[in-house]
């Protein structure tokens, strides 16, 4: 009863505060460091002429709460220049926000700056301040950028950083390197996406009004995780919003390619499909059946309990297997945020909360996976086709995202609560032509599939800065519990041969997958700074620890359907009808075979504990010199239990990855002049193999129909006398040179140039799996290395001409170069079936590094107007995919070139309504991957057109 009262007084206070405040108006700013960038603690604002006052605390923020009016403030500090504030507008009930405030060191007597001071947002200038004075290289976009280029998203807006692209429209990859050599980090934490195979974070589900920059590191330093080559990207939520924000989002897209079309397939679901997952309407029918009756012990006596039990699963199994044409409708989302900061007593309360919903339909046409090999005599070049499949196929996609936030801070002390919550269901269905040309199997069939995916994550993150002996020691701490969930209930593949409509084992028998993943996370860590003077300067040193702990549980549940004597029409929803399947009266009809019995290689417990410690000190040994050196070490051990098909191989919490590695790194920094740095650094970093890879699995994707094979999984060739690959798959260790000039100018503008080098010990690559065509593998290949230079600019071009000064040219480019030395085996593999007149290298491009990439746009940026526009290009190199073995040839992308426009507009005396056109892919380009060979035309490996996307947006802040 006693907290009931307690809870009820503070709430009761917590209004009464609030109608006081109301009455007044409340003046918020935030100081900085002008020569570091960091918050200054300590200074003292004052109003002029009054005895209203407030000092800045640890994140360098102060509040004045004031009668409306119009003031004058001054802030001082010891040894800075005195900063005048002029002509603050103070309104009752409302916040004036004076952000990114900037003071200069004591230079002369009494030296005053003096600003007209406005409501600013997070700004590109401001992002400047920290990519000038972070400790290692650094590139980044801010808030205020999103809304400028009008991408819906934080994964559109980041591919202008330099050096990224994004693939799938979700995944940061940066200076051309992969998922396995990039991480994203949350708050500096390491979560899961929704697929916890990836390093990077589906980045399109954060709400950019949440955001308050997006820091790409491209170099090391020992307090990062070592998991990460190309860079580390990390989303810095708010945690005080500067005001009050209520805001309502709406969007919608249109493509003409793929909306309102008629001929959109669809297959029936669950009613809670359009909120991302199914409620049990395509739960596998042997549920709850602990051992499931096969076919083999029931043939003769189908009238027993047993065959009765086989014919009760069996008469589970949804009939359909083709979908229905229905017309879609166009893409569409919504959004709510909320966000203040309120005074309890002496200390502050901030608060956000957002939640999105997405629902998308995409209709491909004309899709195509094929295969494709050398031919037998080495004088002939020409491709020859093993399998190829082409046809259409529809895509729903549904995303219900929330994350809310809850921060706490005294006078010494910060705590936040974050917690998020994503749920995402797709559904996929296809109808295809394939034709079948290996190994003299030579058919037509029609193919037909249908497919749902759901995924879930939930992660709570915890964490708290404390500032002891008057800013001295800092101490930071942080933990985080996440859990990943992934089910593909139900996927579905049937093919009929044609002319005769027959199903047969050659063709390929009709087959249901149940898939689920389930990934516990913990992750811990605690860093300790202590600020301190060396050789006269101030200086940081910097240590702590940090534990992770992930739990895995993986099955796949997989059914063949031999359909006996029966014949069929083609009409694939007969297969299974009830006269059709297996019973007294008709012993030879359609019966199904769990073929994950009695082994299952797709069954698998896995489990990993990594433990890092970490020393890291910041100090300058000269003048204009500023050096961050640092050591991690990191303990990690990597568990599995499971077996391979034949059980020949059992494992039992058996450690696959036992390793401990330090990671060296060395970052300097020179001022060259005020606005010029110099910065060299030295890094060791590491890429270790996923759970999925470092397993027995086989894991088909049925509407390309090829299969993942783990790499615990070893091949022999030549009757077994050649080891291919001995299943031991161990981590890619890297060296990291990178070398940078960076100049900063006014209004956001930079130039900067960078050259990098890194070096891979036994890098981890795709596999083209010899043995079985459309099977990939991942393979610890040759020793390589990487090259590369990259050139950012942002410049007004009001040079040209005055009226300019809001139109902006952006441009970054990378370019690579990149070289994998040869394994014995796959260097006498190429030439072995090396075309006549070819020469083959011992080295070649290595497998996901891009040779270019592209960034350029032209911007456009009147803030008295309301108006921003930009028109943004981006292209990637074509890039090494797969590697060839045998006569199976490499894959490589084909470069797709991005061309889009937006145009944003604020209405209102606050900006409170913006609205904005968005336009994707003006270039109607199609995203290819294609089969590489001497002398050969190149053919078509996966080919899919996203079309031309229109987006509306609307926003409402109240």
């Amino acid at each position: 009863m006693k907290k009931i009262i307690f809870a009820w007084l503070c709430m009761g206070m917590m209004f009464l505060s609030a109608n006081v405040s109301a009455q007044n108006g409340t003046i918020r700013g935030t100081i900085y460091d002008g020569g570091t960038g960091e918050p200054l603690f300590g200074v003292a604002v004052s109003v002029v002429g009054g005895q209203t006052g407030a000092v800045t605390d640890f994140d360098g923020d102060f509040e004045i709460s004031i009668a409306p009016g119009t003031y004058d403030l001054q802030a001082s500090f010891i040894s800075f220049n005195p900063l005048n504030l002029k002509e603050i507008v103070v309104r009752s009930g409302e916040v004036t926000v004076l952000d990114n405030l900037k003071m200069e060191e004591y230079t002369s007597d009494l030296e005053t700056v003096t600003i007209t001071a406005e409501a600013i947002r997070t700004t590109e200038a401001a992002l400047m301040t920290v990519k000038r004075n972070a400790p290692q290289l650094v590139d980044g976009i801010s808030a205020s950028a999103f809304r400028q280029i009008g991408d819906g998203d934080a994964a559109s807006a980041i591919k202008r950083v330099t050096g990224v692209s994004i693939e799938g429209g979700k995944y940061v990859y940066i200076r051309g390197l992969g998922d396995r050599y990039t991480k994203t980090v949350l708050n500096g934490m390491d979560i899961p996406g929704l697929d916890p195979d990836r390093n990077t974070i589906q980045m399109d589900i954060f709400p950019t009004n949440i955001i308050d920059n997006i820091i790409v590191s491209k170099s090391f330093t020992s307090n990062l995780p070592a998991d990460f080559t190309g860079g580390v990207v990390d989303i810095e939520t708010k945690d005080f919003p500067e005001e009050k924000t209520i805001r309502i989002s709406l969007g919608a897209g249109y493509n003409p390619a793929m909306h309102f079309n008629s001929d959109f397939l669809t297959a029936s679901g669950s009613k809670t499909d359009f909120l991302g997952f199914d409620n049990g309407f395509r739960d596998i029918p042997t549920s709850g059946v602990s051992d499931i009756p096969q076919f083999g012990e029931v043939i003769g006596n189908p009238s027993g309990e047993r065959g009765q039990q086989y014919q009760s699963i069996l008469r589970g199994f949804n009939p359909e297997f083709e979908g229905s044409k229905n017309r879609n409708l166009g893409n569409f989302s919504l959004g709510f945020s909320l966000g203040n900061q309120l005074s309890v007593g002496e200390n502050k309360l901030g608060y956000n909360l957002a939640l999105t919903y997405k629902n998308t339909s995409e209709y491909y046409r004309n899709a195509a996976y094929n295969l494709h090999a050398k031919p037998r005599e080495s004088g002939e070049t020409a491709l020859e086709p093993l399998e190829q499949s082409t046809g259409n196929f529809g895509l729903s996609n549904v995303l219900l995202g929330g994350l809310a936030g809850l921060a706490y801070k005294t006078d010494f002390s910060k705590y936040k609560l974050n917690l998020i919550r994503l749920q995402n269901g797709e559904s996929k269905v296809g109808v295809f032509d394939f034709v079948n040309t290996n190994l003299g199997a030579v058919f037509e069939a029609d193919q037909y599939n249908i497919e749902y995916s759901q995924r879930s994550l939930t992660n709570l993150m915890l964490s708290g800065a404390h500032f002891l002996s008057g800013g001295d020691w800092e101490v930071n701490w942080k933990v985080s519990p996440t859990l990943s969930t992934i089910d593909d209930p139900d996927v579905r593949v049937l093919r009929f041969r044609r002319p005769n409509n027959t199903i047969s084992s050659e063709v390929g028998l009709p087959q249901r997958i149940w898939r689920s993943l389930e990934e516990q996370n913990l992750v811990g860590k605690l860093d300790l700074t202590r600020n301190h003077s060396l050789f006269g300067k101030t200086a940081r040193l910097r240590f702590g620890s940090a534990f992770t702990h992930k739990q895995r549980e993986f099955l796949i549940q997989d059914f063949q359907f031999s359909t006996g004597n029966t014949t069929f029409t083609g009409d694939p929803n007969e297969v299974m009808k009830e006269e059709n399947l297996f019973s007294e009266n008709n012993r030879n009809g359609v019966r199904y075979n769990p073929l994950f019995i009695p082994n299952n290689p797709n069954s698998f417990d896995a489990n990993l504990n990594n433990l890092g410690l970490y020393v890291h000190s910041e100090f300058s040994p000269f003048d204009n010199l500023k050096a961050i050196v640092g050591l991690r070490a990191e303990k990690y051990e990597q568990y599995y239990t499971g077996s391979n098909q034949t059980r020949t191989i059992v494992f039992d919490n058996e450690k696959v990855l036992d390793d401990l590695d330090l990671f060296p790194t060395i970052n300097l920094i020179g001022s060259l002049k005020e606005t010029q740095n110099i910065r060299l650094s030295f890094s060791r970093t590491i890429a270790r193999p996923s759970f999925k890879e470092m397993s027995f699995a086989e894991i088909l994707d049925p509407i390309t129909g090829r299969t993942f094979i783990g790499a615990l999984f070893p091949e022999t060739t030549n009757g077994g006398t050649e080891v291919l690959w001995n299943g031991q798959l161990e981590a890619t260790r890297i060296n990291n040179f990178d070398l940078r000039w960076e100049q900063f100018l006014p209004a956001g503008q930079l130039f900067s140039v960078s050259a990098f080098y890194k070096t891979f010990d036994k890098p981890i690559e795709m596999v083209q799996f010899l043995s079985d065509p459309g099977a990939f593998q991942p393979r610890n290949v040759g020793n390589g290395t990487v090259a590369g230079l990259e050139l950012e600019a942002r410049k007004s071009l009001a040079f040209l001409y005055p009226q300019f000064e809001n139109l902006f040219f952006t441009f970054n480019g990378t370019v690579t170069s990149s070289r994998i030395q040869m394994s014995a085996s796959e260097l006498r593999s190429r030439r072995l079936t090396a075309r006549e007149g070819q020469v083959i290298s011992s080295t070649r491009d290595m497998a996901g590094q891009a040779p270019y990439i592209i960034n350029s746009g032209l911007s456009y940026n009147d803030f008295v107007s309301g108006v921003e526009a930009g028109i943004f290009y981006n292209v990637q190199g074509s890039t090494l995919n797969y590697i060839g073995f045998g006569n199976r040839t490499d894959t490589y992308t084909v470069p797709f070139h991005a061309l889009n426009v937006s145009i944003n507009k604020s209405f209102g005396a606050e900006e409170e309504i913006q609205a904005g056109l968005n336009i994707q892919n003006l270039l109607n380009q199609s995203r290819q991957e294609v089969f590489r060979s001497y002398g050969a035309q190149d053919q078509i490996f996966s080919s899919l057109n996203p079309g031309t996307l229109v987006n509306l947006n609307f926003s409402y802040s109240f």
